[in-house]
Formats: structure tokens, C-alpha cells, sequence
């Protein structure tokens, strides 16, 4: 079974910790990289819009007349070519198609844990929920970083929704994200940095597999 290096709020390492199956999924590139795409493409809010020649609040009046001024031939000042006229071939709201069915989401999701793992970017801190204020955060990333030689000041805490209220004591440290677990998604997995679980979602998992396992029986 495969196991996550635990510590304490304090930073002293504690047992091991046992990790559930989805971090154990053979890596498919591209499905993940499939994954990122639709993320990305679906994030990208396309609300831009600008205005044609029929859609500009201007007169549709002639110029002046066709022929007989010397100057070139035109119609209302709404065209492209005048100041407060219409844009050609402008931006326009796009409907974001790209979907991942769920299936090929939660695999991708697990084979994204996996490669953290492999990478040795998955951590488990104990008692996070005694966490009090911005230094003792702080401190235990220096010294989980001095103690697992991590370079990177890019951490992801993913925590349980329970314990979501610690969130006011990380978000004003430099470089690092919160997510909620239930929530997770492949990109913020994948380029999150180093990523520090809150060991009360394992727990959790633990009772409910036990609990499923009496019901069967």
C-alpha cells in the first residue's frame, strides 16, 4: 500500500500515513494533458463583444453624395474605417464546448495524484486544525522545506471541508494556494507545487471504507 511522509503542525515527523487507491493509477500523458485542456479552455470566460457597422448608435445617413465632390466614394459613418464606427471582424462571446466525460475526470484526477506522489510532492500534516495564526504556518513549511530539501516556495494545502476555516491563517503566506478536497481538479494537482493534505481526509476515508466493508458483511 502505498504510504505519505506525516507531520505535525510543529513539523516532527509522525508515522506514515496510508493512501487510498486513487494514488495508485498508471500515468496516461495524454489523458492528462486532454485534462489540462479542458480545464483551461472551460476557465476562459468569453464574454468579449464588440460592435458591428448595424449594432453602432450612429446615423445611417450618407456621407455626402456619390459623386461630383472629388473625394472617395462612401455611405454611413457607422463603417469600420470612421471613429465611432462599427469593428470588423471583432471578438465575439464563444461558447465553451470542450467537456471531459466523468469517468476519464476522476481517472485523470487520480493518475495526477499519482505523479505528485512519484515526484515526491505529496505531504500529510496532523492536527491543522489547531492551527492558530500566520507564523506557525510559517514555520512548518521552513522546516518541512529544510528537513525534505524542497527548493520550491509553491505549496497547495488541500484540506477537508471541516477544517476550512484554518484558510485566514495560509492565505497570507507568499506562493501558497488552498483548495478543498472534494474540489480538487487535475491542473491545480498538477502545477499546485508541493502539495500538503490535511491527514483528517484519509481518516475520513478509513471509516467509510470500514463502515462499507460491515455492511457487506
Amino acid at each position: 500500500m502505498l504510504k505519505a511522509k506525516t507531520y505535525s503542525l510543529k513539523g516532527i515527523r509522525l508515522e506514515d500515513i496510508s493512501l487510498p487507491k486513487e494514488f495508485g493509477e498508471k500515468e496516461n500523458l495524454s489523458l492528462l494533458a486532454q485534462a489540462v485542456r479542458v480545464y483551461e479552455e472551460r476557465s476562459h470566460i468569453g464574454f468579449a463583444k464588440t460592435k458591428t457597422r448595424t449594432e453602432v448608435n450612429r446615423t445611417t445617413k450618407k456621407i455626402y453624395k456619390q459623386k461630383g465632390t472629388g473625394g472617395a466614394r462612401h455611405g454611413a459613418r457607422s463603417a469600420p474605417i470612421y471613429v465611432g464606427g462599427g469593428t470588423a471582424h471583432g471578438p465575439k462571446p464563444i461558447r465553451r464546448v470542450l467537456t471531459l466525460p466523468k469517468k476519464m475526470t476522476r481517472l485523470a484526477l487520480s493518475q495526477a495524484l499519482t505523479r505528485k506522489l512519484s515526484q515526491k510532492q505529496v505531504f500529510v500534516i496532523s492536527g491543522i486544525d489547531k492551527l492558530a495564526k500566520t507564523g506557525d504556518a510559517r514555520d512548518f513549511l521552513n522546516k518541512i522545506a529544510k528537513t525534505e530539501g524542497i527548493k520550491s516556495k509553491k505549496f497547495t494545502f488541500i484540506l477537508n471541508e471541516k477544517n476550512i476555516a484554518v484558510k485566514r491563517y495560509l492565505k497570507n503566506l507568499e506562493g501558497i494556494k488552498i483548495d478543498i478536497y472534494r474540489d480538487l481538479n487535475v491542473f491545480n494537482v498538477l502545477f499546485g507545487g508541493t502539495l500538503i493534505f490535511d491527514s483528517t481526509i484519509f481518516e475520513v476515508g478509513k471509516k467509510e471504507r470500514s463502515s462499507s466493508k460491515k455492511n457487506l458483511s
